[in-house]
């Protein structure tokens, strides 16, 4: 007679007589090292889960390994199709956080960022304290003046021949879209700048490059201009002589721009600049700071005037080193708050479209940064909102930390969610529970944790821990904190 078969161990080992359980199974910590290092550790090694290359910007919520990302990296090994990243979450569980893990991890790559308008401020002291350039915008801080030619301007004094002219071109573009989106938000939703008034304008500037060749306009000139009327500008007005069919034509554009100068946007935009971008700089930061929240047409208008300046520079910059004038460098843009500028008039898509777009898009990586999708159907017409869509569409990575359920609606439209991905994404938008021990509220569930989505890959859930030197750096809520110490008697030095 046989033996009777023995049960088999399951994971807390043999049962029964003569075998023996553990009522405690610790979970191991893992480990990842190369093949070089842990070569002889087999067969206890298994293959990365995720990509290795990247910043390394945290943990993996399952298998607590390294996750490694940014999306110029993915894009150079291939792992993606373009170096853009929309990152989406709901406000305070670290969106600004993850970002300043990218920027810091990418300047130790060699990469330049530039953060485009920096309202709250969360990158400056980042910025500052990697010794990189920080200019400061607003009322009674500094000024930017919206015809300023910059870094392009100065690519274009240096290059003959063609490469000359298609700067010129590209500078021209530019500034016609950028004094075509202010007048959009001085006017508000409902007024765009049509298309008879886009050519005038574009004529205008055109007379404009050629009277001051030696000096960097400002508005006024551009004003000048318009109520001069010079026969390039009438030529395109079809005035064929008779003087009120001009004023007709120009007027409202003139009133525009000169609400534009003497109005909330005045002060600052109406000035030469008062501090050019240093592309030599580690990193630079646009500070937006001071602008107060309730300014709302400002803020706009001033992100906006960033972004036009600082992809400005570096198409310059890529110009110049595509002549064998400067070096070939990469650019990491981080675009935050996008929401305030496209609902600040009509048609701002399209113009942020134009002015955040460069030729030569394989030097430079970008982030665009929102609370949700829904932030964009507030948008005044189905088209604008269509377009909005699509600057995140053209992302290659999806980056979202806490979203309440609704969105993901909207989010299936951009990026596949397996049920599970939706669970972790709609789990971190809980709010934060009450401690009754301490009478204070606990940290909110989503707080650091992101799911990375590339296309229909599986998502990669990870937690961003901060080291010590970035704590302080990365306290976006100091004046709460301020405030409460002075409240309980005192602040502390």
């Amino acid at each position: 007679m046989s033996a009777p078969a023995r049960p088999a161990p399951g994971p807390r080992g043999i049962p029964g007589p003569g075998g023996g359980r553990d009522g405690y199974v610790p979970q191991l910590r893992e480990w990842r090292g190369t093949t070089v290092q842990v070569c002889g550790l087999w067969p206890f090694s298994a293959a990365a889960g995720s990509p290795m290359v990247g910043v390394p910007v945290g943990r993996h919520l399952i298998t607590g390994a390294t996750v490694c990302f940014d999306p110029i990296t993915w894009f150079r090994h291939g792992l993606i199709s373009n170096p853009g990243v929309g990152v989406l979450g709901l406000p305070g569980l670290g969106k600004s956080t993850f970002l300043r893990r990218l920027l810091l991890g990418l300047v130790g790559f060699g990469v330049k960022p530039l953060v485009l308008g920096d309202l709250k401020p969360d990158y400056a002291d980042l910025v500052e304290a990697l010794g990189g350039q920080v200019v400061r915008l607003g009322r009674g801080r500094g000024t930017l003046n919206p015809l300023d030619t910059g870094a392009l301007g100065q690519a274009a004094a240096r290059l003959q021949g063609a490469a000359a002219e298609a700067l010129r071109a590209e500078i021209h573009g530019r500034q016609l879209h950028m004094v075509a989106a202010l007048i959009a938000i001085v006017r508000g939703p409902h007024r765009p700048v049509d298309h008879d008034e886009s050519t005038i304008l574009s004529a205008a500037l055109r007379v404009l490059a050629a009277r001051h060749r030696d000096r960097v306009p400002v508005l006024a000139d551009l004003i000048r201009v318009l109520d001069e009327g010079p026969s390039e500008v009438r030529a395109v007005v079809l005035d064929r002589g008779d003087e009120q069919r001009y004023r007709d034509a120009v007027d409202p554009l003139h009133k525009s721009l000169v609400g534009l100068l003497d109005g909330a946007l005045g002060e600052v935009f109406a000035h030469p600049t008062s501090v050019q971008i240093d592309l030599d700089a580690p990193a630079v930061c646009m500070d937006l700071s001071r602008i107060v929240a309730g300014d709302a047409a400002l803020q706009a208008a001033s992100l906006l005037a960033t972004w036009s300046s600082g992809f400005g520079a570096v198409a310059g910059a890529q110009a110049l080193a595509d002549a064998g004038l400067a070096p070939q460098r990469n650019y990491f843009v981080i675009m935050d708050e996008l929401w305030r500028v496209l609902r600040a008039g009509a048609g701002l898509v399209d113009r942020v479209d134009a002015i955040t777009r460069l030729d030569r898009n394989e030097g430079y990586g970008k982030a665009l940064c929102t609370h949700t999708l829904a932030d964009l159907e507030a948008l005044p017409t189905p088209e604008d909102r269509a377009k909005a869509r699509g600057l995140f569409e053209r992302c290659a990575v999806t980056v979202m930390s806490g979203l309440p359920r609704k969105e993901l609606a909207d989010l299936q439209g951009l990026v596949h969610l397996s049920h599970e991905e939706q669970n972790h994404v709609t789990r971190w938008s809980d709010p934060a529970p009450w401690d009754n021990a301490t009478g204070q509220r606990a940290t909110p569930p989503g707080l650091g944790k992101f799911l990375i989505k590339a296309g229909r890959k599986p998502g990669i859930p990870c937690e961003v821990v901060l080291t010590d030197a970035e704590i302080d750096l990365n306290n976006t809520n100091r004046r709460w904190q301020m405030a409460a110490l002075a409240a309980g008697g005192g602040v502390e030095e």
